[in-house]
């Protein structure tokens, strides 16, 4: 079986996978699994740390996604899971239940249509392997479907010697029934019967007699009615008949052992393969739901940089992205940019509580996991990160009375275990980082510490309200900056980071937000001292500054996309009187072209019309020169191609490269530009460039073969019918229906359920059988299948 943790080890420790909440996601992919197997697989899901694992997981999660999106998703079958039942077949002797075989049949039929989606799709470079891996099990398959039918019932069809076993206990059922339906109608015997039924009782036929008449029939007491009023008697002359059947019974249920016995020889025989089919199906199964998810989020494939660092672009928390979906009524969440350069080694992020710091910090964390497990994640196109492996956290309070920590002891503890294991692939998290003690204490603990970690050539991301900590970062090389953002105007944090700067706590604003009284905040003020007001409000001043350039920037860049916009179009009016011109000169020249085929035809029409003699040959060849000099001088016809210009291309499309008079195709779009191949050489041309035929021309047009389905579709058929409280009227028409349906669908035993109640509806419907033409036999059931409240139904052949 393929795991999807195999080579992974579990380098994160449990405490950094809970805090980034890395459960909450297995949890998503687990309930968009399809199949037990698979979704074993999703509970078993852990990141990886072999870069080529991760790679081809990504790989295979986004070809996934493709075939979501355009062929629908994969055949995976019911998804009952088999090994328990394949395990079990080492031990010999041991035989498969049919509702099992059933299973494995569904499976084997899965494994085939699933290799051949994945074979015939021409974007599964990745997950052919996988489809190749699946052994076709025809004959296995065949087998058990001739054998069992769709209720796990055994068929006719599946021994000779069953089919004749069941057509003689049928013949022998006809003759008991016939014998004992000759005895209700003999006038001999009027009166003695509570009522005209045959009935069953362990498994034999007998007749319901009154008890006041019993001695007149002679026969075999089977049972006795809950009123004692009616005995259930198999007549004497019946015996032997009621043998016959009990031994033909026997002999069938040592056939059907038999079937079962040889059928599940057959499954011993490919145990291995089933078990292969089974581990692929499941790894599928796990890719389709990733894939199903990542579309779910929006989701992209980023690139997996090969130094640590991450260029993270419009990523949004995965958790928060699934909360919005389920509440519409939520805020759309906001997209940040994450960003630790190669060249850096720490990120320093401050700034307002609520303002998102956490947030970053949990985003970030959780994003690697996701990628080195495999899952696409919510980010631009373009977007680049390295797999660091661990992923080491210290986010939230570690405070346990049980265990005698204190906030601060608890953050101190974990500090441990991550300066222990820190390397150069570990990325670190730490929020709040000098807070639980004295600030002084607190800030050169955790400055010594981010120290160590960069010694140790860790990457680092933490959250800090400390000025010294704010300060280092600004002194230091290698270590940045960065601050959410804070509207001054309304008050509130826009959750979006800006990078090379502190951000200020805004403390008192967040306190004179929630109402805190003016003179204590004025207190507090003075409390704070010159120095350090006046550096928070060098800090508030450094944000607002930059807020100021960024909007200033966004003008810039909006006036630098209208140019490029209007530049465009200029172009593109540029291009159109071009074509207008060339068209121009193309009517001009086909006017001249007549006007000289008329001179011309003129020209030869005087020299018919004047005597021979009178124009010398010189002056006529003279004259004739002249014209077809005239008609050399005529500019040529320039060849014309196609005047759309493209809006979107696709690969393999034919484009028109005006600037050289050729058709190319399509080999690769990047954004406006088109690389094409053109007599087997590439060029690259913008899109304002090219021209698209209309109707649009492909190198290798696509054909598919139209499937035809080889039977019409019905809809399931139950042969049981519950009547229990209908009246008599609706209950007939509904039976009269229910037997119709029954004969479409090719079934001859039925089930009718109407209960006891004063006996009215029994006796409706048991007289509306009696006198329906293809009724054949019909009587109670037995007493363990529901008795005198339930009557089955036997219709002819």
């Amino acid at each position: 079986m393929i795991a999807a943790t195999e080579g992974s080890l579990q380098i994160e420790t449990a405490d950094s996978l809970v805090q980034l909440e890395f459960a909450k996601v297995v949890e998503l992919v687990i309930g968009r699994t399809q199949t037990q197997y698979g979704r074993a697989l999703a509970v078993a899901l852990k990141p990886y740390e072999d870069r080529h694992q991760i790679s081809s997981a990504l790989a295979e999660a986004a070809e996934a996604g493709q075939l979501l999106q355009k062929g629908g998703p994969l055949a995976l079958g019911s998804g009952v899971d088999l090994l328990p039942y394949l395990e079990q077949l080492r031990t010999e002797g041991l035989r498969l239940e049919a509702e099992v075989l059933r299973e494995i049949q569904a499976v084997a039929e899965v494994a085939v249509t699933c290799r051949r989606q994945l074979l015939a799709s021409e974007t599964c470079c990745c997950l052919r392997p996988l489809a190749e891996k699946l052994v076709a099990l025809p004959g296995l398959a065949a087998e058990i479907r001739r054998s069992i039918g769709p209720r796990a019932e055994i068929l006719d069809t599946a021994s000779f010697e069953l089919a004749d076993l069941r057509d003689s206990l049928k013949q022998e059922r006809n003759r008991v029934r016939r014998l004992l339906d000759k005895l209700l109608h003999d006038e001999r015997l009027q009166g003695v019967f509570q009522e005209s039924l045959i009935t069953d009782r362990n498994g034999r036929y007998v007749l319901p007699v009154r008890t006041d008449h019993s001695g007149r029939l002679k026969g075999f007491v089977h049972d006795v009615s809950a009123s004692g009023q009616t005995l259930y008697l198999e007549p004497t002359a019946a015996l032997e008949s009621n043998n016959r059947v009990q031994t033909l019974l026997r002999k069938i249920v040592r056939e059907e052992e038999r079937i079962l016995t040889l059928l599940t020889a057959s499954v011993r025989e490919v145990r291995a393969e089933l078990v292969v089919n089974q581990g692929v199906l499941a790894h599928l199964d796990l890719r389709q739901a990733i894939a199903r998810l990542g579309l779910e989020l929006d989701a992209t494939v980023p690139e997996l940089a090969s130094v640590p660092l991450l260029d993270l672009r419009d990523v949004k928390h995965p958790l928060l992205v699934m909360a919005q979906r389920a509440d519409q009524g939520t805020d759309n969440v906001i997209p940040i940019d994450l960003r630790l350069p190669e060249d850096c080694s720490v990120l320093i992020i401050s700034g307002p509580n609520t303002g998102g710091k956490t947030v970053a910090l949990k985003t970030a964390g959780l994003l690697i996991l996701m990628v080195r497990s495999g899952l696409p994640i919510p980010c631009a196109p373009g977007s680049r990160l390295f797999p660091f492996a661990p992923v080491m956290a210290d986010i939230g309070d570690e405070q346990s009375i049980e265990h005698n920590l204190s906030t601060f002891s608890g953050h101190l503890l974990r500090l441990r275990r991550i300066l222990e294991r820190a390397d150069g692939g570990t990325l670190v998290l730490m929020d709040e980082l000098g807070t639980g003690t004295d600030p002084g204490e607190g800030s050169a603990l955790a400055l010594a510490a981010v120290d160590s970690l960069r010694a140790a050539g860790a990457r680092v991301m933490a959250t800090t309200h400390l000025h010294v900590v704010k300060g280092y970062a600004q002194l230091e090389t290698e270590v940045e900056n960065a601050a959410v953002e804070f509207d001054p105007e309304t008050l509130q944090p826009t959750f979006r980071l800006h990078y090379g700067i502190p951000g200020a706590s805004h403390a008192f604003t967040i306190a004179r937000r929630i109402g805190l009284p003016e003179k204590v905040l004025v207190d507090a003020v003075e409390y704070l001292g010159q120095g350090e007001r006046e550096g928070v409000a060098i800090i508030e001043r450094l944000q607002t500054l930059r807020s100021s350039l960024e909007d200033e920037l966004n003008s810039a860049q909006q006036l630098r996309s209208e140019a490029e916009t209007e530049r465009r179009q200029s172009q593109s009016q540029r291009e159109e009187l071009d074509v207008k011109r060339q068209k121009i000169l193309e009517e001009t020249r086909q006017q001249g072209v007549r006007l000289l085929a008329d001179a011309e035809r003129q020209l030869q029409t005087l020299f018919k019309s004047v005597p021979a003699g009178q124009i010398q040959p010189k002056d006529r060849a003279a004259l004739t020169g002249e014209m077809r000099a005239l008609k050399a001088a005529l500019p040529q016809p320039v060849a014309q191609g196609p005047e759309q210009i493209p809006e979107n291309v696709e690969l393999r499309e034919k484009l028109y490269v005006p600037a050289l008079g050729v058709e190319a195709e399509v080999v690769r779009v990047d954004g406006d530009r088109v690389e094409l191949l053109a007599g087997g050489k590439k060029l690259r041309q913008s899109m304002s460039a090219l021209r698209q035929f209309q109707p649009r021309r492909y190198a290798q047009p696509q054909s598919s073969t139209p499937r035809i389905r080889d039977r019409v579709p019905r809809t399931a058929f139950l042969p049981r019918l519950v009547l229990v409280g209908k009246r008599v009227e609706e209950a007939q028409a509904l039976l009269d229906r229910f037997i119709d349906e029954a004969l479409l669908h090719g079934e001859q035993n039925l089930e009718v359920v109407h209960g006891a109640g004063q006996g009215i509806l029994r006796r409706a419907v048991r007289e509306f059988l009696a006198a329906h033409n293809e009724v054949a036999v019909f009587q109670a059931a037995g007493i363990d299948a529901g008795g005198d409240n339930v009557t089955v139904v036997e219709l002819r052949h």
